[in-house]
């Protein structure tokens, strides 16, 4: 027996389920975790792009001569001068490419100098003449140029139809038809979008560090769009503060800060200012709902209708897909769900944390709210009633699905049955409200390596990112669990191109993905060392896996997360203010393998939902064609004063054989799907009031507590 194997120790505390601190926290809260733009590499340069302020249109003319007398300046590069770019899949990428100005804030020059603040300056010096074209960029539901797509996001059928909804729903002795409306929201992470490049011409080597979910797509992609081999691109993403969705695929700083290094022969660093990115690194659409359910008069769900209308750029289409999660939650047999889409002069919306799920189960839930209120039913009790045995779009049986004991659980801990009166205290109105949760257990191919050294210590690599999940800290605790060894014995690399694939950091895919090809790798290197005898050789020993075949079988069984949100909101008559007392969440999400950053998903995801509900929100403004809110000051992200003191996150311990070799399932979205529900519908409680447009601001509360028609914010 070899002496690393001579380590394994059989009755290691277990590490699956133990609440493990994060193995980076001291860096980070000492400020030594290094970021993409913190990369201070020598003779590097810094470049500021240049931001379209036209809506729609073409460039006719690029004066740069100011800019380029600056001193520091190294250029400016347009698109009369800038290199060209090889194929892809996102035109959002084909940047200085050609005179078109799709929507306002398009990248139209990029100014490079040796001080960020004289790439600032350069920019700002460039002088760009348009010929402006008539723009839209206003969503309706009577929009003449809405059409119904093949696919909404996720590879899911825009359209889907069981029975006849319409008939069910005519026949229905209980009915509701609601309309709710959804903003557009942004993903305003920590860390803005940032990248160093650095293009070594003598080596033919690309090296960036990119603030990105994924290194391997970003590797790939830019291969393409600069014609080098794949092998000569090594993207790097040691730490990333936060990206919710919008660094997901590459976005245009990577594209660019390549560009520049390229041009001027050193490395160079691109950091969006925050006022580009509601322009430039994807939003979540506006949605607009329509929310039919025809009910028995027990409450028993005869029809449902989910019609969702939302907006595409006309550069990349994207389709935020609503409506997807009604085909999953209830038990009905005729039903609709269908998507609508109209392409604007927009910027390109795309993934901001659980895409699809959030938007549409706040139309959802709320919609089963107010039937509830139809019936004179406890909202609990309508959702409990309507439990499905299968998945009702597909037929086929739930791998697990602990909705019931998530609303159960939750009420009990909420003490839901003394909180549902709604009472005064003085001029606060106070009320509570509940609402469930889905979100999809997805799975992608992963590769990983394990390797024993010598000293019996081990070497787990795997290009996982760490988006400020603990994906460092879980990855190693199902390392060593599975090598059964203690968990200082194990380091973790991640974060690098050159390591075997893996998916991006989304979808809530992480844990489940990496953690299988860790799993299978170490499995591997644990059997290789049991038959291996005398002391391990220099290199030491290793083994890899690759989860492709078994990642990538359809399972026939349907498999999803699940959950209860509880909350109690006070809403001031004189002010309009609303402020959330208390937020309880209990989820359904496989088998927990960290409490302590489960817990901090969780309540990250509820925070997220209360921002929905009550302060986050962007409009466009028709002139212009730009969005209002473009930074922290006017796009309100929830700040510790926002949120109640009383916010605590629950788990049902779920044991579902037919998800990974660890039992779990993704955590990092499923907390903010139907938080917002939640809360509009404690405000409905306390208010008597129905508001049906996000967020619910000060303005539109005294609004509806002003009309004494009961009802505010649509029909």
């Amino acid at each position: 027996m070899s002496s690393a194997s001579a380590t394994l120790d059989t009755a290691a505390e277990a590490l699956l389920g133990a609440p493990v601190p994060r193995r980076e926290g001291r860096e980070k809260v000492t400020g030594t975790a290094l970021y993409a733009a913190e990369r201070h590499l020598p003779r590097r340069a810094y470049a500021w792009p240049v931001p379209a302020t036209i809506a729609r249109g073409r460039i006719t003319a690029v004066d740069t001569a100011a800019a380029l007398a600056l001193p520091g300046v190294l250029g400016v590069l347009t698109p009369y001068d800038a290199p060209r770019l090889g194929p892809s899949d996102d035109p959002t990428l084909q940047l200085l490419q050609d005179l078109r100005v799709p929507h306002r804030g398009w990248y139209v020059a990029l100014a490079v100098a040796d001080t960020l603040e004289g790439a600032r300056a350069a920019a700002d010096a460039v002088r760009i003449t348009y010929e402006a074209e008539p723009h839209d960029v206003v969503l309706r539901e009577d929009h003449p140029g809405l059409y119904t797509p093949e696919e909404a996001n996720g590879g899911y059928p825009a359209h889907r139809e069981q029975g006849d909804p319409d008939a069910a729903f005519a026949a229905a002795p209980v009915r509701i038809d609601v309309r709710y409306a959804v903003p557009p929201l942004h993903n305003h992470a920590m860390e803005p979008h940032a990248a160093t490049a650095d293009w070594d011409a003598g080596r033919g080597h690309l090296t960036v560090h990119d603030s990105c979910q994924g290194t391997t797509v970003v590797r790939a992609v830019l291969a393409g769009l600069f014609g080098l081999p794949e092998e000569r691109v090594t993207v790097l993403a040691e730490h990333v503060g936060g990206g919710f969705g919008s660094k997901g695929t590459p976005r245009p700083h990577v594209v660019l800060a390549v560009m520049a290094s390229r041009h001027c022969g050193r490395p160079v660093t691109v950091a969006l200012p925050r006022q580009h990115m509601a322009a430039t690194v994807g939003h979540r659409a506006p949605t607009l709902h329509r929310v039919r359910l025809g009910a028995l008069a027990d409450g028993t769900l005869t029809s449902l209708g989910h019609e969702v209308t939302t907006y595409t750029s006309r550069v990349r289409e994207f389709v935020e897909q609503a409506a997807v999660p009604a085909r999953v939650m209830y038990a009905v047999r005729d039903s609709r769900t269908t998507h609508r889409v109209a392409a604007l002069d927009v910027p390109t919306p795309s993934w901001m944390r659980a895409p699809g799920e959030t938007p549409g189960m706040y139309a959802l839930e709320s919609a089963m709210d107010e039937l509830a209120d139809a019936l004179g039913m406890d909202p609990v009790e309508l959702r409990v009633r309507n439990d499905a045995a299968t998945e009702p779009d597909s037929g086929r049986p739930f791998s697990s699905r602990h909705l019931v004991e998530c609303l159960r659980e939750g009420a009990d801990r909420f003490g839901w049955a003394g909180s549902r009166q709604p009472r005064r205290e003085g001029p606060l109105l106070i009320g509570s409200g509940v609402a469930a949760a889905t979100y999809p257990v997805y799975i992608a191919p992963a590769g990983a390596r394990a390797h024993a050294r010598p000293d019996g210590s081990y070497l787990v690599e795997v290009n996982a990112t760490d988006i400020g999940t603990g994906a460092r800290t879980v990855l190693s605790q199902i390392a060593a669990d599975a090598l059964g060894v203690p968990l200082d014995a194990v380091s973790l690399s991640l974060g690098d191109s050159a390591l075997p694939a893996a998916p991006v950091a989304g979808g809530s895919t992480g844990t489940a993905s990496w953690g299988w090809a860790v799993h299978d790798a170490c499995t591997a290197l644990t059997d290789l060392l049991a038959r291996h005898h005398g002391p391990l050789p220099d290199a030491g020993l290793s083994a890899s896996a690759d989860t492709t075949q078994s990642a990538k079988q359809r399972s026939p069984y349907a498999r999803h997360a699940f959950g209860a949100h509880f909350a109690e909101v006070q809403a001031d008559t004189v002010t309009g203010e609303v402020r959330v007392r208390r937020m309880l969440g209990v989820f359904a999400a496989g088998r927990v393998l960290n409490p302590r950053t489960a817990r901090s998903q969780f309540i990250g995801g509820m925070v997220m939902g209360l921002g929905m509900a009550l302060t986050e929100h962007s409009g466009l403004d028709p002139a212009f064609g730009d969005f209002a809110e473009r930074d922290l000051a006017a796009y309100h992200v929830p700040v510790n004063a926002d949120v109640p003191v009383a916010i605590e996150a629950h788990w049902i311990d779920e044991h579902d054989k037919h998800l990974n070799p660890m039992g779990s399932k993704g955590i990092g979205e499923i907390g903010i799907v139907g938080a917002a529900a939640a809360i509009g519908n404690a405000v409905s409680r306390a208010t008597g009031r129905r508001l049906r447009e996000l967020p619910l601001t000060p303005d539109r509360v005294l609004a509806a507590l002003g009309d004494g028609g009961g009802s505010a914010g649509g029909a």
